[in-house]
């Protein structure tokens, strides 16, 4: 796959180390869903480096008053794709606990491969702020580009993608279509099977996060 200027593929040992457990089929539902939030809070500290809108305060500390950045009020969504990425909203709210929450359901065709939008409900005002798409797998990359073309016919400008495992198909075309999108993946696996799920990957992340399967 090539490089693009808004796609950051982590290569970090402790998100290494959680992918590795994730993957496992033994893993319980449990573990799986805690690690999807452990590896989602990682995730979030690295994603918002920059992008996030602050405000500079005064604060008094025990020994003189010095002044501050802060992150405003209200000013960061989060918007996971059903259902999937509701697994990943506990991670953000960890770092964000004030943070709204949007949610938008795309269910795949799986014939075509592609999704269709079935539910839509976003917070008030989310075209004013930093919105983060979340979804644990990043396939063939519909869900993904269909999420954020839905958000910017809202409004919003100031959009931000995360994915736990993404295949270099769905990396490449969520890159291409949404050049304005950053873009970060924690791991980048082999490639796509002829069902459209990747490889090695976990299976499917919405039965092992809910134990539906």
């Amino acid at each position: 796959m090539k490089n693009y200027d808004n796609v950051t593929i982590f290569n970090h040992p402790l998100i290494n180390h959680k992918i590795a457990i994730l993957r496992n089929e033994k893993t319980s539902m449990k573990e799986f869903r805690e690690l999807i939030e452990e590896i989602t809070t990682l995730m979030t500290f690295e994603c918002l480096r920059t992008g996030v809108p602050t405000t500079e305060c005064q604060v008094k500390t025990p020994l003189e008053v010095c002044n501050q950045s802060m992150v405003k009020d209200n000013a960061i969504a989060i918007v996971p794709i059903l259902r999937a990425g509701l697994g990943m909203v506990n991670g953000v709210h960890v770092l964000f606990p004030s943070a709204r929450v949007g949610h938008i359901g795309l269910c795949r065709n799986e014939e075509t491969l592609e999704p269709y939008e079935y539910y839509c409900k976003l917070p008030e005002g989310i075209e004013d702020k930093l919105v983060l798409v979340i979804d644990p797998m990043l396939a063939t990359g519909g869900s993904a580009c269909d999420a954020i073309a839905l958000l910017k016919k809202r409004g919003c400008t100031n959009i931000k993608f995360m994915a736990v495992i993404g295949a270099p198909e769905g990396v490449t075309r969520v890159a291409e279509e949404h050049p304005d999108v950053e873009i970060y993946v924690s791991t980048l696996d082999r490639c796509l099977n002829e069902n459209g799920y990747i490889l090695p990957g976990l299976g499917d992340a919405g039965d092992r996060l809910f134990g539906t399967k």
